[in-house]
């Protein structure tokens, strides 16, 4: 069972083609050839007129002889080209000696159908090769095809039967399956090396917005598809396909035209033939359109007729590859000597006579395949002696010379297969008879493993000289091992779709987003079409990543600029002693210090009065120096963080105002057990003296100080960069490292601030006119108030105004307590010295021993 009739009719086609080929039973068509017998037969296919005239066949009768136009100097001369090797082989004493080559060459028409008409015919029995001997294939080689979808056709047809095809100029990469076409060759790179090429080609110039123009056929659609999956990868967006075909319809080009007028595109590629692209080309002169950069395939940049200074006007400045130019020395005198009236008058050539010479000729010979009735008639005195056409220029040959390589491909290979050894060997006699020449045999040279010469192009430029349209040679392409390739091209003498030899057009979507701004794709189109935003703050996109699609983040220690194009050091923010705050910050704190010490001068001084005897002059010096202690503390807190100015401002601070609040509770129970001491049978007096008052302030201190101990042991503070306050700014504070221990140190001074406040506030009231507990009191609420309104404070305060807040904190209970506590006390002592008596403190009413 088949899985469809196609593939039966197909499998049903290969096994009636095989039996012609065995046998020669096919009907050949009624085609112009020029033919020459020889001991072996090549066969050749060129299109030499260029366009098949269609015809609506009616499947009644047998369809008419097929009609062709467009006469191609061109594809005539590489016919001339294949006759000329052959008769060189020929008349060579070391290539296929005393063997002749003959040839049998059909015109293709450029149509694929035709193409297979042709072949069909070559392998067919004609007059010319008859013989009795048994049934063999009438061919050992085809030099074929032109166009790559005609070359298809004939490597599907007659690779099953292992008929080598050498073609000369059919491009396309599918070709370069060995799998489905192990008996296809050609002298021609393959389209997988010209689409590197060309985007190579496009990404030398920076060309990332470009159109495509291509032919449908295989040529065309496996070009562009190679040529896509190549700038796809290096992020080149091609905009839109258009695509053409000679015997398009005039509207199907129009619709083409204007696909161009629309689009933004500046570069366009156009991977067609010659044939197929010049209805295009006079379509898009005769609505002038300019100021495109036209990429040219081999097929058309070196094309003679599109060479125009008319199309120069719309295509002036295009630049495509073309295969390496050579010279056949002897081939000029050889196309010299053609001539309607000699004995190489054959098929097409009274069509080259009517299109180089001007003139029709009579019909001698074989008659015209495509005659012009409004041409004038040739008197037969003409010549080609002085035609500067340039089918004579033979200094130059790109296809031609391919056709000239393929020739010579299948001699070699056939004096291989005769002779059993390579050309240059000495052997007259050959080792198998040229009857016994089976097409599978004849193997060709010169190839790689899929059937492809070295890719080698020269890139050529569409320059105005003198006049004429001139094809200059810019620079070469050449591919190398393990797929990689070298462009080399000459700029400054590449002249522009602008005219200018040194601007090089540019074709983007959207131009380059600038330094500090990133690429927004807009939705629904190519990625090459895109938004400039700016970046972000924090982020950049510089000079060397300019159209980048991300911004790149800045380190943590760095900030945009306004531009966003450059990383910035952030600020960095402490306290220091140089700025106004830290200046008078320190300046208080230096003042609290100074009263401190010149308080314990006084009390020094005048520590025989009553009022310093009333006051517990120990403890009231012990305060005044845990006062001055408190007001040296905030000098660690300014300045840049270290490592011992983060773990003794803590630590300092915590133990000071524990000795200082540690003092304070002995005043105040000093002042409690006095009270209770004149009570009638009181016991306690005598119980709380100098000993007891010193083992509360010790004991009390020594807490603190384990506590800062086991800190600084296990998790002490240290110097911190913090970033979440701003942006643009470091700041530099100290981290306290166990937030526990932080929180226990502070607890632990409000613990002894609150029971020394309760304690002062229930003796507040005790019948004594200098009753020390009301100051005590009061220095208590200022302490308590400032601590409470601090936590907020602390909290809310960015940066290092949250170290001021910390430093005005423990500025402003210090104050409360050296002020409440002691300026009563200095008030009597130097300004009231009559109040400074033992009657007045002791007062009137109580005899109390304080």
């Amino acid at each position: 069972m088949f899985k469809s009739t196609k593939a039966m009719l197909n499998l049903c086609f290969i096994f009636w083609l095989k039996a012609a080929l065995a046998c020669e039973l096919i009907d050949s068509f009624d085609m112009s050839t020029l033919f020459q017998k020889g001991d072996v037969m090549i066969g050749g296919i060129f299109p030499i007129l260029n366009k098949q005239i269609s015809s609506m066949p009616t499947f009644e009768r047998k369809p008419l002889n097929v009609k062709c136009a467009g006469f191609d100097l061109r594809a005539f001369r590489w016919t001339q080209v294949m006759i000329f090797a052959i008769e060189e082989i020929n008349n060579s004493p070391t290539i296929l000696p005393n063997i002749s080559l003959g040839y049998n060459i059909l015109n293709s028409c450029a149509s694929p159908t035709n193409t297979l008409r042709a072949a069909l015919t070559l392998v067919s029995r004609t007059e010319e090769n008859e013989s009795t001997s048994a049934c063999r294939p009438p061919l050992t080689a085809l030099i074929a095809e032109s166009g790559s979808s005609q070359s298809l056709i004939l490597a599907g047809t007659f690779g099953p039967f292992q008929v080598p095809i050498v073609s000369y100029f059919s491009t396309c990469a599918c070709l370069s399956n060995r799998a489905k076409y192990p008996t296809f060759f050609r002298t021609i790179p393959s389209d997988f090396f010209q689409a590197k090429a060309l985007a190579a080609l496009v990404k030398r110039f920076g060309w990332q917005w470009i159109g495509a123009i291509q032919s449908d056929n295989d040529y065309g659609r496996n070009g562009i598809l190679a040529f896509r999956e190549e700038v796809e990868k290096m992020g080149v967006c091609i905009s839109f396909v258009g695509t053409v075909l000679r015997t398009y319809k005039s509207d199907k080009i129009l619709a083409v035209v204007k696909m161009i007028k629309r689009s933004t595109v500046k570069v366009i590629l156009a991977f067609v033939p010659e044939g197929d692209l010049y209805p295009l080309m006079k379509e898009i002169v005769r609505h002038n359109i300019t100021g495109i950069q036209w990429i040219a395939s081999e097929a058309w940049i070196t094309a003679a007729r599109p060479s125009t200074p008319e199309m120069y006007h719309s295509f002036g400045g295009s630049i495509g590859f073309v295969v390496r130019k050579m010279s056949i020395p002897k081939l000029g005198p050889f196309l010299m000597d053609l001539s309607p009236y000699t004995g190489r008058s054959s098929a097409f050539v009274n069509d080259f006579w009517e299109v180089v010479v001007g003139c029709s000729p009579p019909s001698v010979g074989a008659l015209s395949v495509n005659p012009t009735e409004k041409s004038k008639k040739c008197h037969g005195n003409e010549s080609l002696r002085a035609s500067q056409n340039a089918f004579f220029d033979v200094t130059q040959l790109r296809v031609s010379y391919n056709v000239y390589k393929a020739v010579y491909a299948v001699a070699y290979a056939l004096h291989y297969v005769l002779f059993c050894q390579p050309v240059g060997k000495k052997r007259v006699k050959p080792c198998l008879d040229v009857s016994q020449i089976l097409p599978k045999e004849v193997n060709t040279v010169f190839f790689d493993q899929n059937g492809d010469p070295p890719a080698s192009y020269d890139i050529i430029n569409w320059q105005m000289r003198e006049g004429k349209v001139q094809h200059v040679t810019v620079g070469n392409f050449t591919s190398t091992s393990h797929n990689a390739y070298e462009l080399k091209i000459q700029e400054e003498q590449i002249v522009w779709r602008t005219g200018k030899m040194v601007i090089v057009p540019d074709s983007v979507c959207s131009n380059v987003c600038p330094a500090g701004t990133r690429k927004a794709q807009i939705k629904g189109q190519s990625i090459c079409c895109f938004d400039c935003i700016p970046c972000a703050e924090g982020a950049i996109s510089c000079i060397c990543l300019t159209g980048a699609t991300d911004c790149t983040p800045c380190l943590r220690e760095y900030w945009s600029n306004q531009g966003r194009d450059e990383c910035l050091l952030k600020t960095i923010e402490y306290l220091s002693y140089h700025e106004p705050m830290g200046i008078a910050l320190t300046v208080v704190s230096l003042m609290g210090a100074v009263l401190s010490l010149s308080t314990v001068s006084i009390f020094l001084y005048h520590r025989e009065t009553p009022v310093i005897k009333a006051s517990n002059f120990d403890l009231s010096c012990l305060l005044l120096f845990s006062l001055f202690l408190c007001f040296l503390c905030p000098l660690t807190f300014i300045g840049r963080p270290t490592v011992w100015t983060c773990m003794l401002r803590h630590t300092a601070f915590g133990v000071t105002f524990a000795l200082c609040m540690s003092c304070v509770l002995g005043k105040t129970i000093v002042v409690v057990m006095a009270f209770k001491a004149t009570l009638p049978g009181s016991i306690v007096s005598g119980k709380f003296g100098p000993a007891q008052q010193r083992l509360i302030v010790c004991s009390c201190t020594l807490v603190q100080v384990v506590v800062c101990i086991l800190w600084l042991r296990f998790n002490p503070p240290f110097p911190d960069m913090v970033f979440r306050y701003s942006n643009t700014k470091i700041v530099l504070e100290c981290n306290p490292g166990s937030e526990t221990a932080y929180y226990a140190v502070l607890g632990y001074i409000g613990i002894l601030a609150a029971i020394c406040l309760v304690l002062a506030f229930l003796a507040r009231k005790l019948p004594d006119n200098f009753n020390e507990a009301k100051f005590i009191t009061f220095s208590m609420l200022i302490f308590c108030a400032v601590w409470i309104t601090f936590i907020p404070a602390y909290i809310s305060s960015p940066g290092k105004f949250t170290v001021a807040v910390e430093i005005f904190a423990i500025l402003s209970s210090a104050f409360g307590l050296l002020i409440s506590i002691f300026a009563p006390k200095c008030y009597i002592i130097l300004i009231k010295p009559e109040q400074n008596t033992k009657k007045h403190v002791i007062g009137k009413t109580v005899n109390n021993k304080v």
